[in-house]
């Protein structure tokens, strides 16, 4: 095993990713405490995905604590309407999040080589992010007792994840701004977060990443993989040894062996 390998299960992160990209549109287009009951749903599915991709030693625990925990948040949600039911509901769907992100993360780093898989896996982990703080988001709304955007603009899963991708990539179109004081030292925190994954794990990936055509050749000295040197270096090796020449002799009548250092260019 490679130092600092880690034995398990290929990591597959395309099906991770897709699934987000679906949970993203389908989150788009629900609203209320219906939809809220969906999207957790849905980050249970993706967080099992998650944990299902990795060794970590307590995965069983937390597959049974994800779900326990995700189905008391979905009972409050059904049974009471207030905010600070969907803000409690929100904290969890965040936690879960943030939790699928830590152990993606940690995964993808613990790869002895950078492969499509690992690039796959920092996207997902990217668009976690997102979601997570439109969770937080709502959250702030659900138990801040006021409106979270200025002018009293609509404040729903669908605005949550808007502001956060705009704030997220730093687009700031400025149609949704945070009216309070904590909502906003949040978005300035996930703007922060955005460029430093961008810059520090995707982009450094994608410039490590090199695909089977684009490998350097082994090193000169490099053996293959029974032990014995390459056949190219093997030849040169023997192209340098001493040429062995017979020459005949009158003095004893025999033949005698003369070696003469005949080396080739």
């Amino acid at each position: 095993m490679p130092a600092g390998g880690q034995v398990g299960r290929p990591r597959r992160y395309g099906l991770l990713l897709l699934a987000l990209i679906a949970f993203y549109l389908l989150s788009a287009l629900s609203s209320g405490w219906a939809g809220q009951a969906g999207q957790l749903v849905l980050v249970v599915a993706v967080t099992l995905l998650a944990l299902r991709n990795t060794n970590f030693s307590y995965g069983r625990v937390a597959k049974w604590a994800t779900l326990a925990g995700s189905v008391l948040a979905i009972v409050l949600v059904a049974s009471s309407h207030s905010p600070v039911a969907r803000g409690t509901a929100s904290i969890w769907t965040g936690i879960l999040l943030l939790a699928t992100v830590v152990i993606i993360v940690d995964s993808v780093l613990k790869l002895d080589t950078v492969t499509v898989q690992s690039i796959y896996g920092a996207l997902s982990a990217y668009i976690l992010i997102g979601l997570m703080f439109a969770a937080f988001f709502g959250a702030i709304d659900g138990l801040g007792g006021s409106h979270f955007f200025v002018n009293s603009e609509p404040a729903n899963i669908r605005t949550y994840q808007y502001f956060s991708f705009t704030t997220l990539t730093t687009l700031g179109y400025g149609d949704f701004t945070a009216a309070g004081s904590f909502g906003r030292a949040v978005a300035v925190i996930e703007a922060l977060t955005g460029q430093i994954f961008l810059v520090t794990l995707v982009a450094r990936l994608v410039s490590a990443y090199r695909g089977p055509l684009t490998r350097d050749p082994p090193p000169p000295g490099d053996s293959t993989d029974d032990g014995t040197a390459p056949p190219q270096l093997a030849r040169q090796a023997h192209s340098r040894l001493p040429r062995v020449q017979h020459s005949p002799t009158q003095r004893t009548g025999h033949t005698r062996t003369r070696l003469r250092p005949a080396f080739r260019p």
